[in-house]
């Protein structure tokens, strides 16, 4: 039973698909197209749409020891496929010291 719990203990989950987090000014709105994101992100975890346009996301995460970091990048685009609107949301320690 201890060595079932110092095992347990120690476990990592990873969930999604990790990406490289965006610089600022990567992405462009009304210029930057879906080509360009998937080279620079591969491709997304999730498609949808929103209000009607069509939304990719990319989202990582992982827990480990307690602690719990991801990543959140979600991108809508105009009828040409053309990025509208963007968010990047993360909580991973060289994220928050980038982007504050």
């Amino acid at each position: 039973p201890l060595v079932a719990f110092l095992v347990t203990g120690c476990i990592s989950v990873r969930f999604g698909r990790d990406f490289p987090s965006p610089e600022p000014k990567s992405i462009v709105s009304g210029k930057t197209d879906r080509a360009v994101l998937l080279r620079m992100f591969g491709e997304p975890y999730q498609v949808g749409l929103d209000s009607g346009d069509p939304t990719w996301r990319w989202f990582y995460g992982q827990r480990e020891s307690g602690t719990e970091v991801s990543k959140d990048l979600t991108v809508r685009f105009n009828a040409e496929g053309i990025v509208k609107s963007y968010s990047f949301t993360s909580n991973f320690p060289d994220d928050l010291r980038r982007l504050k």
